[in-house]
Parts: C-alpha cells; structure tokens; sequence
C-alpha cells in the first residue's frame, strides 16, 4: 500500500512498470498512486530523492501522471523515481521518494526522441539542483 505522509513525501513498494524507462535509457522505481490519497500530488516532472532500503539517499529525476506520450490521458496515475546513478534492484522494497522541486508540467511528444531529449534534460536539470544542495 502507498503511502503519502504530506503533499511532497511517498512512501510504498517499488512495483513492475511496463519497462518504457528502461527502454529510453531512463530506468526508474515505479510507485503506484491511489487516487485518493494522492489527490494533492501535482502531475509533472520533479527534482527530489529517494531513500532506499540500505539507509541511501539518492537524488531522482521524479514523474507523476499518466505518461500522456503513450496513454494519452487514461493510463494508470504513477510515480516513477530515475535514481540518478543508481544500479540495484528495488522491486517489493520501499521506498520513501521526495519531491523537492517543481521541473515542469506533464507533456505529450510527437516521437521517443522528443520524450528522450526532454528527460535528458530534466536528468541534467536535476544533476544541477543536487550539486548545489550538497554539503562542500
């Protein structure tokens, strides 16, 4: 079960997606959401981290929504958290995935290669916001 302690903060299993990120070069951690006790999650694409099983704490690329490229505006509600640098497996562990900045709305793009452009940038986009929060 998801858990959403406050309207920046989840918590819950790591579940099967369908391996679109995987496939784009962008891995990712995939928590589903319920719609009401997410109601206050803004869709988009987030700067944040995600604390996983071993006491890590991992800056992520974060997407909520229903990933309108594919599924246009009926797929499933997920997060989807791209640990930055991250090699393991999470599936069925917790995570607790936080979102700390606002990156930009949800969009739909005309081809992958729009959609990998995009990410690319959010990953670097992200990549900046962690280097600039990190103790010297």
């Amino acid at each position: 079960m998801t858990n959403v302690a406050d309207t920046r903060t989840v918590t819950g299993p790591v579940i099967h997606g369908d391996q679109r990120g995987r496939e784009l070069g962008f891995p990712t951690a995939n928590v589903e959401l319920n719609d009401a006790t997410a109601v206050d999650l803004r869709d988009g694409v987030w700067a944040g981290s995600c604390d996983v099983a071993d006491g890590r704490v991992i800056p992520a690329a974060i997407s909520i929504g229903r990933r309108p490229t594919f599924y246009g505006r009926v797929g499933p509600r997920l997060l989807e958290a791209h640990l930055l640098d991250f090699q393991g497996d999470l599936y069925g562990k917790i995570v607790t995935v936080r979102l700390e900045h606002w990156i930009r709305a949800q969009a739909e793009f005309s081809s992958k290669d729009e959609l990998i452009d995009a990410l690319t940038a959010d990953v670097e986009r992200v990549r900046d916001l962690a280097a600039s929060e990190t103790p010297r």
